[in-house]
């Protein structure tokens, strides 16, 4: 069970960790799965808010490279903002202490991922039946904590929702080939009952990245604790820093198999 960050590190290689929302997500609820467990590491979150509309990817890229500035600092994000996150880690390796990555929704093309034909659809729906009527559909029978969520995020996008979401749906992300090139030390969190970004294509995050470990939680925790989720990327970020550590300093650690942990 995930309950607490452990000490593990003297001190953190970063002191900043710069972190993406996903598509129709934003930084509110980026700070609300981090901000508390990376503050116990002694890292300060900076989440820049989404600029909707059919730029939003090369808005994110451009805020996560200008809050970077020198480094090295830990970057990462949840679904598409990780999928970014990455992209630019391998850009900018020695600006870059480590990667988190959150939900993981594809790797490569995004196409008949169920992440892009979920944004898609949203997307058609808002351009259908207008934002209010969009919302209020997406919201029936979802789980309590995603309505609110829901509920907060997509108004603050507006008219650019709909060209918001199918940004996202059309944006690549890292092959595995390419995750293959990315060396830092990578924490990857999963959802075990989340259908939109399977705990599949997580693994197989882990499994192409040389140094990356797993941790999953479920989408029932995340809904009583928002830091379910980010503590489960923390800690396999940390597992995987330690044994990167290790390694390069000589000693017997090996990269082991990815690590599954229930959540909450």
């Amino acid at each position: 069970m995930i309950h607490s960050i452990p000490p593990r590190l003297s001190g953190p290689p970063a002191r900043v960790a710069v972190l993406l929302p996903g598509a129709g997500s934003d930084e509110v609820f980026v700070r609300a799965v981090f901000a508390e467990p990376l503050a116990l590491l002694g890292v300060e979150v900076v989440a820049p808010a989404p600029r909707p509309g059919p730029d939003l990817v090369d808005h994110w890229l451009a805020a996560l490279d200008a809050a970077a500035g020198a480094g090295p600092v830990l970057v990462g994000g949840i679904s598409l903002g990780g999928h970014l996150a990455a992209r630019w880690a391998l850009a900018n390796p020695h600006r870059c202490a480590g990667l988190l990555v959150a939900l993981p929704g594809w790797h490569g093309s995004p196409e008949g991922a169920p992440g892009a034909l979920s944004a898609r659809a949203s997307a058609a729906a808002v351009t259908r039946l207008g934002l209010a009527g969009a919302l209020a559909r997406a919201r029936q029978g979802a789980p309590a904590w995603l309505a609110e969520e829901l509920g907060r995020a997509w108004p603050r996008h507006g008219s650019g929702l709909a060209a918001s979401l199918l940004a996202a749906a059309a944006c690549p992300a890292p092959t595995p080939a390419e995750l293959r090139g990315l060396t830092l030390p990578v924490g990857v969190a999963a959802c075990r009952d989340d259908p939109v970004h399977p705990l599949a294509v997580a693994r197989e995050w882990v499994a192409a990245l040389p140094h990356a470990q797993l941790r999953t939680t479920t989408l029932a925790a995340l809904g009583v604790d928002r830091q379910a989720l980010g503590r489960a990327a923390v800690l396999a970020w940390l597992r995987a820093h330690h044994r990167h550590r290790h390694r390069n300093h000589g000693t017997t650690a090996q990269h082991g198999p990815a690590q599954h942990e229930p959540g909450r």
